[in-house]
């Protein structure tokens, strides 16, 4: 059974964990990418996301899309969709292939992002923060439902990074690897968890105080 809420203190004291497979940064459409397209197509479940570079004032441009994270058990494959000239069409086949899962946090979000790249049917993608409260969680914050679900504290520190550097520091690779591969093991560790789904009341921005798990710093949290 699993905590309806986690707070930052009780991540802090948790061991710090991230993808520890290879990690592969794929930016031209060659042999490493046909390699790539080769492992994700063998595997059932991936895990997913995508970074943008992000915008610090209202004058900057919205960016959008730069890098599309898909990662199995043991290696991790991040796609600089921009220096590629857009989604390959191999690619693209994966993101709508519906024996394929990929899981991920608020994916409708990402998908929109990549459909702007090039338009493709969505198809087999999980959302964990539309899952999780069959579970009795409450959280919706990846870094969150990470502490919750598998007891482990991952890194956000370059979340707010420049996606569309020369080149992605072994940090940044780091974290994007992590960010994908972290939902694939949490959508596991569901699936082997019996259910047991928040109330009604429990699922209400502002609980009753008296609640034993009172869930007070996630009601708009998104993806993080």
């Amino acid at each position: 059974m699993y905590k309806i809420s986690i707070t930052p203190e009780e991540i802090e004291k948790l061991e710090l964990a991230s993808f520890p497979g290879r990690i592969r940064v794929i930016d031209s459409v060659g042999l490493e990418f046909l390699a790539a397209i080769r492992y994700l197509k063998r595997q059932k479940i991936l895990g997913f996301d995508t970074e943008s570079r992000p915008s610090f004032s209202s004058d900057q441009p919205h960016y959008g899309v730069s890098l599309l994270q898909l990662s199995g058990a043991e290696k991790a494959y991040l796609f600089r969709i921009k220096l590629m000239g857009g989604i390959p069409k191999q690619l693209r086949a994966i993101l709508s292939n519906e024996k394929i899962l990929k899981v991920g946090a608020a994916v409708n979000d990402d998908v929109r992002g990549l459909e702007k790249h090039h338009d493709f049917p969505p198809r087999g993608f999980v959302d964990l923060q539309k899952i999780v409260w069959e579970y009795g969680i409450k959280d919706k914050a990846v870094k969150k439902m990470a502490a919750n679900i598998l007891g482990i504290r991952i890194s956000k520190t370059q979340q707010l990074s420049n996606w569309e550097a020369e080149s992605l520091s072994d940090a940044q690779q780091a974290y994007a690897a992590t960010d994908a591969w972290v939902c694939r093991e949490m959508y596991l560790k569901l699936l082997s968890s019996k259910k047991n789904p928040l109330t009604p009341e429990q699922m209400m921005p502002n609980p009753p105080k008296n609640q034993e798990h009172n869930d007070k710093d996630n009601t708009q949290e998104r993806k993080g």
